[in-house]
C-alpha cells in the first residue's frame, strides 16, 4: 500500500525537490517560516542555453539569438540573420545521478523586417527511477520524462519596440498510466502562453556607442496540470520576468554587456498551517484539509486565475515576504571582434525561498555561421546538488545578415 506522499511524488513537490534539492532542507531548518514557492513541471524554469547560463540566468533583455524563444520571443524579429537555430544540452544534477538531462532545440525564421516566427522544443529526461511501496518493496522501474513544444511570433511596432506571443503544449509523464493501491496515475498535459515585450535603442553617450535594452516576459500563463484526477491539480510555473541590458561598445573590436533580470513566480505562497499546541501536529478540519492559522495566508488550492493574480498579495508575512520571492540574475558578457566571448554571473534566491545562490562562468566562440557556448555553475553552498552543472549550446545561422 502506498503512503500518502506517493500522490505528491506525481505532483509538484517531487519534481521541485528532484530539481533543486533545496526545499526540504529549508523547511527542516526554518520550519514553516521557510516557504519556497513550488509548482509542477519545474523543468520549464531551468535555463536551457549556455549563454544565459553563464550570465547568472539573465536573458530577457540581452541581444537576440535563437534562444530568444525561451527568454523573450519578442526579440527574434531583431535577429540579424534571416534564419537561425540552436541546440543545447544540459546534464542535470550530475553529482547525484548520471542519467538526467535537459535538451533544448530552438529556431526562428524572419518573415520580413517586421515579423518573425520561431519554434522551440524542451525535453527533460529524469533517468530511471524504481518505484517502491511504503515497505520498500520494488514495484517497477520507470523512466519519467517531460517535454514542451512552443511556437512563437514576434512583431515590430517600431524600429525600437516589439511585442511577441508564444503558445506552449506541455506533457509530463512522471509515472505513466498505472493503478496504484489507492489511486491511479496518468501523464499530465496542459497548455500555456507567453506575452512578451522588448525595447532596444542605440544611443551616443560622450562619443561612445551605447545600447540600452529592456525586456518583459509573462511566461507559462496557463491552467493547472493533473497526474490523477481533477481534484488533484497543481499550478504550473507562471513567471514574471523583467530585465535590462546595457551594452558599451569600447571600440570596433571590444564591447561589454551588463544584464540584470528579476523573477517572480506567479504561484500561490504556501500558507502557515495551524498546529496543535500539545502534539505539534497539523490540525485537519472536517473537510479533511489542513487548517490555515489565523493570519497565515490564503489556501494554495485556489483556481488558476485566483492563484496567479493573487500571488502578489498572498504571502503570510505581507509585502516583505513577497519581495523575498523575487530572485535576481546578474551577468556580464565581453566580446572580442564578435568572435570570442567571456561571461560571468550570479544568481540570488532568498534563503527562505529556496536558497539557490550560485556563481556562473562561461565562454563562447563564433566563426562564420556557427557558434559554440559553454557554461559552468559554482554554488555558494558545499555539497549542493547543482554543483558542477554544465551547459553546452551549438548555434547556426543562415541567410545574409541585415541591419535592424
Amino acid at each position: 500500500m502506498f503512503s500518502n506522499s506517493a500522490r505528491r511524488i506525481l505532483g509538484a513537490s517531487f519534481a521541485f525537490l528532484l530539481l533543486t534539492g533545496q526545499a526540504i532542507s529549508q523547511q527542516t531548518i526554518t520550519g514553516q517560516e521557510g516557504r519556497p514557492v513550488t509548482s509542477a513541471v519545474p523543468f520549464l524554469t531551468i535555463t536551457p542555453d549556455a549563454r544565459s547560463g553563464a550570465m547568472g540566468d539573465a536573458g530577457v533583455a540581452i541581444s537576440p539569438d535563437a534562444n530568444a524563444n525561451y527568454w523573450n520571443p519578442a526579440k527574434i524579429v531583431f535577429n540579424k540573420s534571416r534564419f537561425g537555430g540552436a541546440l543545447s544540452y544540459n546534464p542535470w544534477l550530475r553529482n547525484l545521478v548520471n542519467d538526467m538531462s535537459l535538451s533544448y532545440l530552438s529556431g526562428y525564421k524572419k518573415i520580413n523586417d517586421r515579423q518573425a516566427f520561431g519554434v522551440a522544443l524542451s525535453y527533460f529526461n529524469l533517468g530511471d527511477i524504481m518505484f517502491t511501496d511504503e515497505n520498500g518493496n520494488e514495484i517497477r522501474s520507470f523512466n519519467p520524462r517531460e517535454f514542451a513544444i512552443q511556437p512563437t511570433f514576434s512583431q515590430k511596432l517600431s524600429d525600437y519596440l516589439s511585442l511577441g506571443v508564444g503558445i506552449r503544449f506541455i506533457h509530463s509523464n512522471l509515472a505513466g498510466n498505472f493503478d496504484f493501491t489507492n489511486f491511479s496515475s496518468k501523464p499530465g498535459n496542459t497548455v500555456s502562453g507567453d506575452v512578451v515585450m522588448y525595447y532596444t535603442r542605440d544611443v551616443n553617450w560622450g562619443g561612445r556607442d551605447i545600447n540600452l535594452a529592456f525586456g518583459a516576459n509573462i511566461s507559462n500563463l496557463g491552467p493547472k496540470i493533473t497526474y490523477s484526477d481533477r481534484e488533484n491539480r497543481e499550478f504550473i510555473p507562471t513567471n514574471l520576468r523583467l530585465g535590462t541590458a546595457f551594452t558599451y561598445n569600447i571600440d570596433p573590436y571590444n564591447k561589454f554587456t551588463l544584464a540584470v533580470d528579476f523573477n517572480k513566480l506567479m504561484v500561490p505562497t504556501p500558507p502557515i498551517l495551524e498546529t496543535d499546541s500539545i502534539t505539534g501536529r497539523i490540525v485537519v478540519g472536517p473537510d479533511g484539509k489542513p487548517q490555515i492559522a489565523l493570519g497565515g495566508g490564503k489556501p494554495s488550492d485556489r483556481s488558476f486565475l485566483s492563484g496567479v493574480f493573487g500571488s502578489f498579495s498572498d504571502a503570510p508575512d505581507g509585502f516583505r515576504e513577497e519581495l523575498r520571492e523575487v530572485s535576481v540574475s546578474t551577468g556580464v558578457e565581453y566580446w572580442y571582434n564578435d568572435l570570442f566571448a567571456a561571461r560571468a554571473g550570479y544568481f540570488y534566491e532568498n534563503q527562505l525561498k529556496g536558497n539557490r545562490q550560485y556563481f556562473t562562468l562561461g565562454a563562447g566562440l563564433r566563426y562564420s555561421k556557427l557558434g559554440l557556448d559553454f557554461a559552468y555553475l559554482i554554488p555558494r553552498q558545499q555539497n549542493n546538488p547543482l554543483a558542477e552543472t554544465l551547459r553546452f549550446t551549438l548555434h547556426f545561422q543562415f541567410g545574409e545578415e541585415e541591419d535592424n
